[in-house]
């Protein structure tokens, strides 16, 4: 039991560790000996954990979708109107925190290097259509009068939305601020779902 103790506390270290070079440093700053900095382990004990880099973003980006994932699940299990929990959802999901924030960088790093590798693509697409099938159920809950399709094609511009202004406001802060970014997401629901009562801050 102490080995399995000493096992999972040196990976979450990693865990920590990769998020954080890969949100302060970027991709080209994600290096097997930055981590092992990070973490405060060798280089060479890291490796029994990640034999390379793509490993490392491989799990930075399992780790995000885990965290961004259960956010959601938690908003939904409140039993909150459909209209709510959607909003809520959205405004998790852009960078209107410094979590959110560091989430977001995390996330364009690991899709720079998604570009060039069909691994790491292939995990990438499948977060975000795990994200686009929750958008399209939960705005198919708001209109119960819209057919299939059209539900999906308004989720496909919702998601666009988020992702265009995490990535946007990773590289320009100060016109992409969390209150545009919040009236740009609350200006898109209100044409979809109609418009909703103040949203508190995060």
């Amino acid at each position: 039991m102490a080995r399995q103790r000493d096992l999972t506390a040196h990976q979450e270290r990693i865990s920590a560790a990769t998020w954080s070079v890969l949100a302060e440093a970027g991709l080209p700053g994600l290096t097997l000996r930055a981590v092992a900095a990070r973490a405060g382990c060798s280089t060479g004990l890291l490796l029994h954990t990640f034999p390379d880099k793509r490993a490392l973003l491989l799990h930075a980006r399992d780790l995000l979708h885990q965290r961004t994932a259960a956010r959601a699940d938690a908003l939904e299990a409140t039993g909150a109107a459909p209209e709510e929990v959607l909003r809520a959802l959205l405004h998790q999901a852009v960078a209107l925190g410094p979590e959110q924030h560091e989430e977001a960088r995390v996330w364009i790093g690991f899709l720079a290097a998604a570009l060039a590798e069909p691994e790491l693509a292939e995990r990438h697409v499948r977060g975000n259509r795990s994200f686009l099938r929750r958008t399209t159920r939960l705005l198919a809950a708001c209109r119960l009068d819209w057919d299939p399709a059209r539900c999906t094609r308004a989720a496909t511009g919702l998601v666009a939305l988020v992702e265009g202004l995490n990535v946007l406001a990773a590289a320009d802060p100060a016109t992409y601020s969390p209150d545009a970014q919040r009236h740009a997401l609350d200006d898109a629901l209100d044409r979809l779902v109609g418009a909703a009562g103040p949203v508190s801050p995060p």
